[in-house]
């Protein structure tokens, strides 16, 4: 049987980025306490599991404060070229594109995303020259809390709006979808990113979520 690869498309939760203490904070989960690779620990040696997590990555926004390079749908297709053949990309983005700067509501952030999930299937980066198949996966609702209190005011709410519109994006785009919500609770102590629980959790989600994609 050959090897499956699975390239999971997210942010500083997909990096592994602990809970800030202060805005500077750089610290990361140890590599295997991160989800994609307790994800590929329990999906075994025949997947190749890709990590391409950028702390502070948008779905379709230049930050005119962090720079324009944390654009996910400018960075995704040299990504996907660069890790082809693709059988499966991961996409778990929308908390940075809720912080007060942009603006946006939570239904034209599904409208990103679902820029996104489009570029994936209209690209050749899958198994023989097709698209590879998608699973977009609504991340974690956020709390206003800690250091980024004042940098995602207003968000809380939204974030919790997501899941419903990012499954009837699936649903439009025929694609899979997961709540990452259902699973896993954001760290306390800066109400955005993931504590090594979280992470365990919606690694053993999306494992599971993953073989049943690929036997359909």
């Amino acid at each position: 049987m050959s090897v499956r690869s699975v390239m999971c498309f997210g942010d500083s939760n997909t990096h592994g980025t602990r809970a800030l203490r202060y805005a500077t904070d750089r610290r990361r989960l140890a590599p295997d306490a991160r989800w994609p690779s307790v994800m590929a620990d329990a999906l075994g040696h025949r997947w190749e599991v890709i990590a391409e997590g950028q702390p502070g990555r948008t779905s379709v926004f230049d930050d005119p404060i962090e720079g324009p390079h944390k654009n996910g749908q400018a960075a995704l297709p040299g990504l996907l070229e660069s890790h082809r053949p693709l059988d499966l990309v991961i996409v778990m983005l929308g908390t940075n594109d809720l912080k007060a700067r942009f603006g946006q509501s939570a239904h034209d952030i599904s409208l990103g995303l679902q820029r996104l999930v489009r570029l994936v299937l209209s690209s050749d980066c899958g198994p023989e020259g097709r698209a590879p198949q998608v699973l977009l996966a609504a991340p974690v609702p956020l709390e206003e809390t800690g250091v980024f209190e004042d940098v995602f005011a207003g968000a809380a709410q939204k974030s919790r709006a997501l899941a419903d519109l990012l499954a009837q994006v699936a649903a439009r785009q025929q694609v899979h979808f997961a709540d990452m919500g259902q699973v896993a609770e954001v760290d306390p102590r800066d109400g955005i990113h993931l504590d090594a629980k979280g992470h365990a959790a919606v690694g053993a989600e999306m494992a599971g979520v993953v073989q049943t994609v690929m036997k359909s």
